[in-house]
Order: structure tokens, then C-alpha cells, then sequence
């Protein structure tokens, strides 16, 4: 079958005056920032922790921490099946720019970081429950997360993503609870520490259908890995700067998303299992509301669903089954 999905790409600021749009996934972490009377003020507070953080780990000629100043844009993709003009918003992810005040440049960052789809929550928050509703034990269903790993290879290799991006995007993630992560000999200037884990996680299986693989590093700073998925080769494929603004905008937030891991007062140890029930960790001044953020998962599943899904599926079932 031959069928061309095009691509539309948006770009917004995200700054202390950043409104969610209608399409933007509201568990996303910047959005669920930018809500409720704290916004403007998590959102300033979010930011100044990003450049304070990026200055701290870029300290080379830059005796006052202040060098440098991370920009965040919103991308967001939509994507349009049947070339109706008819769009469902298919991807969101955050890009860093990085701004010199030295020299007064403006250097492009790395596109990822973030990363949000209404298709993943329907894989997860649908597809997976419903598949293991009354039984006896957990299983993963076939061809689980195969559709959306064609549709996210699809635009990473289209022309817009290359018109649009100069690298392959990277995300990073938090690591997970029901792991064991050990620390290797391995250390990068930049990344820091690595650690591997004890298994492979389902995350890790569904990132692998999407062309990523993963590595964990816990950089200076940081008291917990970092789950980096990438395309080729993420030690030398991107320069220091380019990480610094992935870490930075990163770390923060998983510092106010998953305070008992990456504010936790104690940092992992050689053997590292990350433990969501930890006291022993400080909350930042930014309000975030994580029961909220759980339950609208469901939601926003039902939503693909509905909206794309089932209006879509023969048509999708057909193009995945014919996409190398």
C-alpha cells in the first residue's frame, strides 16, 4: 500500500507567559506546570532552575554562572491521514536553544527531551489495561506499541523533520522504580556516570520499536541516572553543549515531577534501585499536581481512541503492516 501521512510542525514559546493550546496533552510536564493560580510563577521558577543548572555543568569561562540561558520551544506535530486536511495532534516534544551572552550567539540545542503522544497513552492507558482485565497474569499484547514506533520512525525520516532539524531527536526520561541500576567504569565529561540496569523495562522494549536505544548516566549534580533514547551515537553525535541543555531542561523536571528520586538528599550508590517512597528528599517551590496528571491518562487514551484509532484503523493497519 502506498500512503503518504504529511506533517504539519507548530512552534511556541515556552515561557513564564506559556497557556497550554486546546491539543497540547495536559499530563505533559510543561503544561501541568502552566496551569492553576502558581502558573506564572512555576513557570519562572522552572526556567531559572534550567539556566542555573546548565550554567553549573557549562562552567568553563564562565566564572559567573551566568553565561548562558537555555530557550525552550514547544514543538508540536500533527499529522493529517487521509490528506483531507483533517489533522490529529500526533506528537509534542520540547527543543532547546541555547543563548551565549558572551558572544551574543544563539546556538540550536537538541529537539526531544520531553517527549508526549496521545498514541502512547492509548497503548498504555487502554490497549495494555484491557488486555489484562481479569487475568492471571500480566502480559503484553502482540504487536504491542508497533504502530506507533512506524509513525514516529516515519517523521523522524521525513523531509519536514529534516527541514525542520538538524539531528535526530533525544529524550530523556526518569528511570524506573522496579530496577536495579549499576554503576559501570564508564564516565563521560559530560553525562556523567553510567549506570545499566538489572533488565530490560517495557519502556525500553516500546522506546526500542520507535528505532531508539537507551543508555543511563547520572551526571555531576544529579543524585540519580537519567534515561537517554537515542538514534546512532549519543557520545559523539551531539556536541557538550548541546547535552548540558538536555540534562538541565531534564533534570529539572524530574526534580519537581519525581522529587523522592532526583531531589533526593542522598545520591545513588553503586547499586541503585530508585524508590518513589523515599522521604528523605526536598520538594522545590513549584506546585505540581501528580494525582491529577495519573488520572487524565485514562482521558487522554480514550481520546486517540476515538479520534484516531478507530475512525483510522483499517487504513492504519494497512500502511503499518506495509512500513518496512
Amino acid at each position: 500500500m502506498n500512503k503518504d501521512f504529511t506533517f504539519t510542525i507548530k512552534s511556541i514559546c515556552l515561557d513564564e507567559d506559556y497557556h497550554p493550546s486546546d491539543n497540547t496533552r495536559i499530563t505533559t510536564n510543561f503544561a501541568n506546570l502552566a496551569r492553576g493560580s502558581h502558573r506564572q510563577a512555576n513557570l519562572r521558577n522552572a526556567l531559572k532552575m534550567i539556566d542555573n543548572s546548565f550554567n553549573a555543568l557549562a562552567n568553563w569561562d564562565n566564572p559567573k554562572g551566568d553565561r548562558y540561558s537555555v530557550e525552550l520551544e514547544i514543538i508540536s506535530v500533527d499529522m493529517d491521514i487521509e490528506g483531507s486536511g483533517q489533522t490529529f495532534p500526533s506528537i509534542e516534544v520540547l527543543k532547546t536553544n541555547i543563548v551565549d551572552h558572551k558572544t551574543n550567539k544563539r546556538i540550536e540545542g537538541i529537539v526531544g527531551n520531553n517527549f508526549s503522544s496521545y498514541v502512547r497513552d492509548y497503548d498504555f492507558s487502554i490497549l495494555l489495561q484491557e488486555h489484562n482485565k481479569d487475568q492471571p497474569q500480566f502480559s503484553i499484547p502482540d504487536n504491542f506499541g508497533e504502530l506507533h514506533g512506524k509513525l514516529f520512525q516515519y517523521f523522524v525520516n521525513s523531509a519536514i523533520y529534516k527541514q525542520n532539524f538538524s539531528k535526530p531527536p533525544v529524550i530523556c526520561l526518569s528511570v524506573s522504580d522496579n530496577k536495579t541500576y549499576h554503576q559501570t567504569e564508564n564516565q563521560h565529561p559530560v553525562l556523567g556516570v553510567e549506570y545499566q540496569p538489572n533488565e530490560s523495562s517495557l519502556t525500553e522494549q516500546y522506546f526500542k520499536k520507535m528505532g531508539l536505544q537507551v543508555r543511563y548516566f547520572m551526571p555531576a549534580n544529579s543524585v540519580a541516572p537519567l534515561a537517554f533514547y537515542f538514534f546512532g551515537d549519543l557520545l559523539n553525535d551531539y556536541t557538550s553543549l548541546e547535552l548540558i541543555s538536555t540534562i538541565s531542561t531534564m533534570g529539572t523536571f524530574q526534580k519537581i515531577y519525581r522529587p523522592e528520586i532526583y531531589n533526593a538528599n542522598a545520591a545513588a550508590g553503586k547499586a541503585y534501585q530508585p524508590n518513589l517512597k523515599n522521604l528523605d528528599h526536598s520538594l522545590t517551590q513549584i506546585v505540581y499536581d501528580r494525582e491529577e496528571r495519573s488520572k487524565l491518562a485514562n482521558e487522554q487514551g480514550k481520546f486517540a481512541e476515538e479520534k484516531f484509532i478507530k475512525p483510522y484503523q483499517t487504513v492504519l493497519e494497512q500502511w503499518s503492516a506495509s512500513y518496512a
